[in-house]
């Protein structure tokens, strides 16, 4: 219902973010320059400071109406959306939570009515955490999710530090290819003017309706240089529990640490930003922590106009904080690598199931991670098939390792 009433009353403002990429892709297939140089600052309309290697992405809506193009990739956004919740490996329950909070969330449905690429990224990140563990899968989405916006491309810093050396190779493939491509399509000239252009309008702390720690506190009354000594503060802070998190904490929980923490390095930090904390909330949820939708619930819709700046940031620290104390909790990536992402993946593979001892030493492990519901379901399952049928439950899980 958010979504709907937000798009019935967007009157000229539909697909304000959206028309930029059009623009965007107008002006190359019309021959000149992808980006607009006149721009000063970031928010106004029309302005395109995304990456040359999205421009092959977007450039075929460039060939529609504008008004048509608007309506179909905001189609496309929900699609992105439904389809990133359904390859959650998460429980269906929390899955259809997630659905309902999304409905109620402003920065959800504002960056739908933007025609933003919030749901799109919502979609490579849940890729990325659904098939942790294949790495071509992984650093494909970590490379698409760079080529959009820059700042996903720390799934593939995290790639590297946890030694995925196939996701890092496959996302600079995927990037080098992007890269190329929009080298022919709009010049060379085109990296030059991204360059210029982001250093111009990005700044963190004047750029106005910005959320970033700095940008809030300089709002609100904060000299600049106080603000912008936050500001670099919190970025640093971020970057430090990001490292700790790849080399100390489980693939899971580290990865959804990645995943927030490419946003608070972001020097612009619009609001609609927070809707990319479904992710980790969705898997605070399914560990039973109900309380992560406040997270997600603090922003609705219903008090878009109400809403104060500083609950932005106060989010995502938080929701921060929380993943990194509750999955600080759970195995090192030596010990555990992402048990339900990989369960997940191959449930329909799953036929047999073989008795070992061994398989206590991963089994709290698994309990932690939430995965314990789905190793029990695939070995059952597959215990049926073989038409054993004297082994308790409680024998099952205990004993039984899905092969």
């Amino acid at each position: 219902m958010g979504v709907g009433l937000t798009l019935a009353v967007a009157g000229d403002t539909l697909g304000f973010d959206f028309l930029a990429y059009h623009a965007a892709a107008t002006r190359v297939l019309h021959g000149q320059p992808a980006y607009d140089m006149s721009f000063e600052g970031a928010g106004g309309f029309g302005l395109f400071y995304y990456p040359p290697t999205f421009i092959p992405l977007v450039l075929p809506f460039g060939l529609l109406a504008p008004g048509l193009a608007t309506w179909l990739w905001i189609a496309g956004l929900l699609v992105a959306f439904a389809v990133g919740v359904a390859v959650l490996p998460v429980g269906r329950s929390t899955k259809w939570l997630l659905v309902l909070v999304a409905g109620l969330s402003w920065p959800f449905v504002y960056a739908i009515k933007l025609g933003q690429v919030g749901q799109l990224l919502f979609l490579l990140f849940a890729i990325g955490w659904r098939w942790l563990d294949t790495g071509p899968v992984l650093g494909a989405a970590g490379g698409l999710g760079a080529a959009i916006k820059i700042q996903p491309g720390v799934v593939l810093a995290w790639a590297f530090l946890t030694r995925r050396w196939s996701a890092v190779v496959t996302g600079g493939v995927v990037l080098a290819v992007l890269a190329s491509l929009a080298t022919l399509l709009a010049g060379a000239q085109a990296w030059t003017d991204f360059f210029t252009l982001i250093g111009r309008v990005t700044d963190p702390i004047t750029t106005p309706d910005n959320v970033t720690p700095g940008a809030v506190l300089y709002q609100a009354g904060v000299a600049r240089g106080p603000a912008a000594l936050i500001q670099y503060a919190s970025m640093a802070l971020a970057l430090a529990v990001f490292v700790v998190a790849a080399l100390r904490m489980a693939p899971v929980p580290s990865y959804l640490v990645a995943v927030i923490v490419s946003q608070l390095l972001s020097p612009i930090l619009w609001d609609h930003y927070a809707l990319l904390l479904l992710l980790p909330v969705a898997w605070l949820v399914d560990r039973g922590h109900w309380w992560g939708v406040v997270f997600v619930v603090a922003t609705p819709w219903v008090a878009a106009g109400a809403i104060p700046p500083w609950i932005y940031p106060v989010a995502f620290w938080g929701c921060l904080a929380a993943v990194a104390i509750i999955g600080r909790r759970t195995a090192g990536p030596d010990r555990v690598s992402s048990v339900r992402a990989a369960l997940a993946s191959r449930v329909d593979a799953m036929t047999t199931c073989r008795f070992q001892d061994r398989v206590t030493e991963r089994a709290p492990d698994a309990r932690e991670d939430g995965a314990w519901g789905s190793a029990t379901l695939v070995c059952m399952r597959s215990r049926s098939r073989s038409g054993s049928s004297g082994t308790s439950i409680a024998g099952v899980v205990r004993e039984c390792r899905c092969a």
